[in-house]
């Protein structure tokens, strides 16, 4: 049952039935909507007589005609898209304005016709793909079926990385196809890069103040005509003030001749307040290692006391690029102002839209450091600071249920990033930090709930898990879960990594979960050895198939997509998670031959058909 529900006093007089109904209705909700199904249960119970319940403020009476509102709808795949246009809506609300907040998946797209006032906040992924709980949002209004929208004014919110060829794609296409269907643009398409919170801030003031003047709402309006709001409590812990866990386990689970550092960490949540469901996500905010900062200054020949004032902060150039500056992960911000410092020609035409290839390529096999020793240049320790990005949190998919370990406790699964390239050794940011943080160490940390990657609320629905490498993070949590619920539904994890007997990350748990039956089939593929493993409890544990090629998880779906397809068609629900580049998108193309294959179905309607699956919930990326 729902905690929150469990946490009710006095005790609900539901009867099980109609508890359990609720409980199913109510599963996946974003808070915002949560706190709206409050509100309108309230309304309702006063409309009855009755008392209204504790935690609950009536703001006013709806507004008679819900056209009459903003409507903000999301598309996020990191959670910084669902900031803002919470932030937004926050704006809206303190301006006098009638608004509701919706993920882009749970927007009824019929209700597109009759809006009046829309704000859309999206980000771009990858190749200019819209994220995954807003692809069913994006195909509606790209399609034939969009309706015609001569009533509609609206605004869009674009957030994206400049580095990348098709940076904030989506929002682009969303602003020039809501237009073309006879939209009125509330405010100009804004666009946001990585460090994107000045820039959605002025294009969110710009936006409300354009819906005020539209619904005629007077600057110093008191808010009115708003729908019931609960009182919402916020945690004393966030992205912009984390948490400092304790570190109470940092092992490292592959073997000692493996080529790959991966960890298993516990971190404490005690004392913090801070809440997780299995298919969340942690932010850690990491400091750059040491000794890449003294390598940025040797190759700039910078003084690391030297302070360096800049927007409001005072520091020595040596803390700016420890805890305050992306010195990682190389950006065009930087290559355009490394180009501009040399004067350098190739490094200039790299920069060249036809270029784009090259420029991604430059981007994927070199780090900042490269390009500084690559083509120097002098540069003056402020102008530096000034033009590298802030350091920004990184996400790792929550590797525990707290059913299993307790709210106060969360794992993670960290591949450390160290490697030789260009005649040194390379680090990543985060999982440097990690991999050195001991048992006195604190991780400032925060919680990134994951609304879109959840397991079904009825228990007896089969699960389908696909995770190589560290994407098996969130699927240990997912069976701790399902062991902790009773689900009576069947587990069938699909696992790939490089050795097997080097990198089989959990193996003793996996085991045992098919002893206990809390996983009811194991299907691996390890490439580099060419060894690939089918546990269950129907097949011998201990039979090896050995292949004279390399073997992926997309392979192995391939050989089981009969029974696979039988799964879905049954209603089980299908998760992936794990590198979006290449992973992700060969799994989704194994995923359409399956289901064209076993579903008898044309190229069209198999895509056709794994969106539906999407749109429903069933398919849910946590990909990265």
């Amino acid at each position: 049952m729902n905690a929150a529900l469990k946490s009710l006093s006095p005790a609900p007089t539901l009867d099980p039935d109609k508890l359990a109904l609720l409980v199913r209705l109510t599963h996946g909700l974003a808070p915002a909507d949560l706190y709206w199904v409050a509100a309108y249960s309230a309304a309702a119970a006063a409309a009855a007589g009755g008392a209204a319940p504790a935690g609950l403020v009536a703001m006013g009476e709806p507004a008679a005609n819900a056209t009459e509102r903003l409507t903000i709808v999301y598309g996020s795949q990191t959670g910084n898209s669902r900031r803002v246009a919470e932030q937004l809506e926050a704006r809206a609300e303190a301006a006098g304005l009638p608004v509701r907040l919706l993920r882009a998946g749970a927007y009824p797209l019929r209700e597109l016709a009759q809006e009046r006032l829309l704000s859309v906040v999206i980000s771009s992924q990858g190749d200019g793909d819209p994220p995954d709980d807003a692809i069913g949002f994006v195909e509606f209004i790209a399609g034939k079926r969009a309706p015609k929208l001569p009533q509609l004014k609206f605004a869009v919110l674009g957030l994206g990385d400049s580095s990348y060829p098709k940076y904030c794609a989506v929002s682009q296409a969303l602003d020039a196809r809501l237009a073309e269907l006879g939209g009125q643009r509330l405010a100009e398409l804004g666009e946001a890069d990585v460090d994107f919170e000045a820039a959605a801030a002025s294009w969110s003031a710009a936006a409300v103040a354009a819906a005020r003047e539209t619904l005629a709402v007077p600057a110093t309006a008191p808010r009115q005509g708003a729908a019931l709001h609960a009182v919402r409590t916020v945690a004393t812990h966030s992205r912009e003030q984390p948490f400092a866990a304790a570190v109470l386990e940092n092992q490292r689970i592959v073997s000692r001749d493996s080529e790959r550092d991966v960890r298993h960490v516990e971190l404490s949540l005690e004392g913090s307040g801070l809440r997780y469901e299995a298919g969340d996500a942690v932010g850690v905010w990491p400091r750059n290692p040491p000794v890449l900062v003294e390598q940025w200054l040797a190759a700039l020949r910078l003084d690391g006391a030297a302070e360096v004032e800049h927007g409001g902060k005072r520091l020595p150039l040596a803390r700016w690029l420890g805890e305050q500056r992306e010195i990682t992960r190389l950006t065009r911000p930087l290559v355009a102002a490394q180009a501009a410092a040399t004067r350098h020609a190739g490094l200039q035409r790299l920069l060249e839209p036809e270029q784009r290839a090259e420029f991604a390529a430059l981007l994927e096999s070199h780090q900042p450091i490269d390009l500084l020793r690559e083509f120097p240049a002098a540069w003056d320790a402020t102008e530096l600071v000034a033009t590298l990005r802030p350091l920004t949190p990184r996400l790792y998919s929550i590797a525990s249920s707290p059913k299993a370990v307790g709210p106060e406790e969360v794992h993670l699964t960290v591949a450390v990033v160290e490697y030789a390239a260009h005649g040194s050794v390379h680090y990543g940011a985060a999982s440097s930090f990690l991999a050195n943080a001991g048992d006195e160490a604190t991780v400032p940390v925060f919680i990134e709930p994951n609304e879109r990657f959840r397991l079904p609320a009825d228990g007896s629905r089969d699960v389908i898990m696909i995770g190589p490498g560290t994407g098996i993070a969130p699927f240990r949590a997912f069976v701790q879960e399902r062991e902790a619920m009773a689900a009576s539904g069947r587990n069938w994890l699909f696992f790939g990594n490089r050795y097997f007997a080097r990198d089989f990350l959990y193996q003793v748990e996996w085991q045992d979960a098919l002893r206990r039956g809390n996983l009811s089939r194991l299907d691996l593929a390890f490439s580099r050895d060419g060894v690939a493993r089918s546990e269950s409890p129907h097949k011998d544990a201990r039979g090896v198939a050995r292949d004279s090629h390399k073997v992926y998880v997309q392979q192995r779906l391939r050989e089981n997509g009969r029974e696979l397809y039988a799964w879905l068609r049954e209603g089980a629900h299908l998760y992936v998670c794990g590198d979006s580049a290449h992973m992700a998108r060969d799994v989704h193309e194994a995923l359409l031959e399956i289901v064209a294959t076993h579903g008898d179905l044309s190229a069209d309607d198999a895509r056709a058909w794994l969106a539906d699956l999407l749109q429903q919930g069933r398919y849910a990326r946590d990909v990265y």
